[in-house]
């Protein structure tokens, strides 16, 4: 498995990457809190050696939904997702992340 990395200083700078570079029409993606990260693992081929970018920044976020500004780049939690012209976040935190575990010890 090949792991390359893009770090970022904020969450909000994580926030704002995973905003451009969904798909369109999609404002809900998933984000873990795991071990003292925020981070995306985006699978970048689907051949025999695997790769993926691990987007991240270090810190820690409750589970749950986030909205995004893109324009203000500010987040907040709500309780669900309502509105076409924000992107959503659904934060989790795995009990165990087997390809988070192999990038972070890569760090």
């Amino acid at each position: 498995m090949n792991v390359e990395y893009e770090e970022f200083n904020s969450i909000e700078e994580v926030f704002l990457y995973m905003a451009c570079v969904a798909t369109p029409m999609k404002n809900i993606l998933p984000i873990n809190s795991y071990k003292g990260y925020i981070c995306s693992i985006i699978p970048l081929s689907h051949s025999e050696k695997e790769t993926y970018l691990m987007i991240y920044t270090k810190g820690t976020l409750e589970n749950g939904i986030l909205e995004f500004d893109v324009n203000t780049k500010t987040y907040k939690k709500v309780e669900s997702i309502e509105r076409s012209d924000k992107n959503y976040f659904v934060i989790m935190s795995p009990k165990r992340n087997t390809i988070a575990d192999a990038a972070i010890e890569k760090l």
